[in-house]
């Protein structure tokens, strides 16, 4: 099924560039139509799952050439982890291409999404990690137009430039560490990887080549500056990829490759990862604090979510792995969701300072409520799917160093501050009708948009072991592996 979910990307994108952009209607009917298959199959695939199978489901594998001179042989395959990040990249897509129905370029937008689409499946299911770095960095081509061409101040070509930069030079180590590998191992197939014994020395220039890489995508202190400029440019669209997907590109590749196959070098930067990761939570939080700018205050409060997730990541137990990937997917819902709000008031008002905004909760009940719910889902209230999240993979962190926990809570704290502040800016206060003469409250396709979000945070937030069944048994097995190469 997997061949074939990338068959109908790869088919729509065609027929996307033949279709007329003066064809609205069909464009949208079309693309609406395309992602929500895409999206049933991709929830197909949680049904289909085999809980008590520990290794590759769904496994494809696509010969290009098998001759005595060149055997190109790449597979796909789907486990617990991978399987959720391929569900939500199908899912905010979707919600995505709902978004943008009216949107100038609507034929142009669609491809650019499609064409992200179709990379990020296949980052989430290659078994090759030379593919693997091919499309990790082709994910960059969509992107950096998405915010050069579609971005709203005119500053979004630095913006797409600092993007290109700090990722392509973060991956330059990258490049030749998997060169290295290959050179040694002979080749590129992951599960091959996985039962190749490197040498102490060659794990620590190898993780520190994978880490730059992984770093700049999460992004890390000190690799995040393009992280907030890249959002204040880029469109409602491309913030929510970005924060929602994008970001877990980091998470994944950690998890997938560095602990696993350097783990005698995991071991030896923990006290590096943690030092980094501790700052980036404390400057980023500080720092979302005094921000104006809407978008700057939830792309900080992003940073700092996801250092805390790579803390959980190097705690080296299965509870902080499993709160690591659960935050994972949850930040995703969450800031996907932040973002579209913000999104919602740019494309009303035409600003994101909020010097402009207050009061809404008088005059837009519907969008103040949603935004409410999120910014509580934000801080972790209890019952949300980021307070799961975040208080199991404290926890795992707690087992592994006291001190490194109770630093690192202090995100909770924080975050607290600048969320509560920031909707007490917008919804509370006078209203300032000198600037906002209009008050309209969400259409049915923005609501239409923000219920599944909804749904879904409170269902995690309440039932959690439904996405923990998936990821705990994969976890184990990462984690039994992991150990056993030590």
């Amino acid at each position: 099924m997997l061949s074939i979910i990338f068959l109908i990307l790869f088919l729509t994108i065609l027929i996307l560039i033949f279709v007329s952009a003066n064809n609205i209607k069909l464009l949208q009917r079309f693309s609406i139509s395309i992602s929500g298959f895409i999206l049933v199959l991709s929830i197909l695939f949680l049904y289909q799952f085999d809980l008590q199978n520990e290794y590759f489901q769904f496994y494809t594998t696509l010969y290009i050439f098998d001759n005595d001179i060149f055997n190109l042989n790449y597979s796909f395959g789907l486990d617990g982890i991978s399987l959720l990040f391929f569900v939500l990249s199908s899912f905010l897509i979707f919600l995505c291409i709902i978004f943008i129905q009216n949107e100038k370029y609507l034929k142009e937008y669609l491809i650019s999404i499609f064409f992200i689409h179709l990379i990020l499946l296949i980052i989430f299911s290659i078994l090759d990690l030379f593919l693997f770095y091919v499309f990790f960095e082709a994910l960059l081509i969509p992107m950096y137009l998405l915010i050069g061409l579609w971005g709203s101040r005119e500053r979004k070509i630095r913006a797409a430039y600092l993007l290109f930069f700090y990722t392509v030079c973060g991956s330059l180590l990258f490049f030749i560490s998997i060169i290295y590998i290959y050179s040694v191992t002979g080749t590129f197939n992951y599960e091959f990887l996985l039962y190749h014994n490197f040498s102490y020395i060659e794990q620590l220039f190898l993780w520190f080549g994978f880490f730059i890489s992984f770093a700049s995508k999460i992004p890390m202190f000190p690799f995040h500056i393009w992280l907030p400029e890249a959002h204040v440019e880029a469109p409602t669209v491309g913030s929510v990829l970005l924060a929602g997907i994008l970001l877990k590109l980091g998470v994944y590749g950690f998890l997938r490759y560095s602990l696993v196959l350097f783990p005698d070098a995991s071991i030896f930067y923990i006290p590096f990862v943690y030092t980094l990761s501790i700052i980036g939570i404390i400057f980023a939080s500080l720092n979302a604090i005094r921000q104006t700018d809407l978008k700057r205050i939830i792309a900080y409060s992003s940073i700092a979510h996801m250092n805390l997730i790579v803390l959980g990541l190097f705690s080296f137990n299965s509870i902080g792995l499993e709160g690591a990937i659960l935050q994972s997917i949850s930040h995703g819902f969450v800031s996907g969701a932040l973002f579209f709000l913000v999104g919602i008031l740019y494309d009303r008002y035409h600003t994101r300072l909020l010097f402009y905004y207050g009061g809404f909760v008088h005059m837009m009940p519907i969008y103040s409520s949603f935004f409410l719910f999120f910014t509580m889902a934000n801080i972790a209230l209890p019952g949300t799917s980021s307070f799961i999240g975040e208080f199991t993979l404290l926890l795992g962190i707690f087992k592994n160093n006291v001190f490194t926990c109770i630093i690192s809570a202090t995100s909770v704290v924080l975050s607290g501050a600048y969320s509560l502040w920031l909707y007490n800016r917008i919804c509370f206060g006078n209203l300032k009708i000198n600037y906002t003469l209009k008050y309209k409250d969400l259409n049915k396709y923005e609501t239409l948009i923000f219920i599944p979000l909804f749904v879904l945070v409170l269902f995690i937030g309440i039932f959690p072991n439904y996405i923990l069944k998936f990821i705990t048994l994969s976890t184990l097995s990462e984690l039994i592996f992991y150990l056993n190469c030590l």
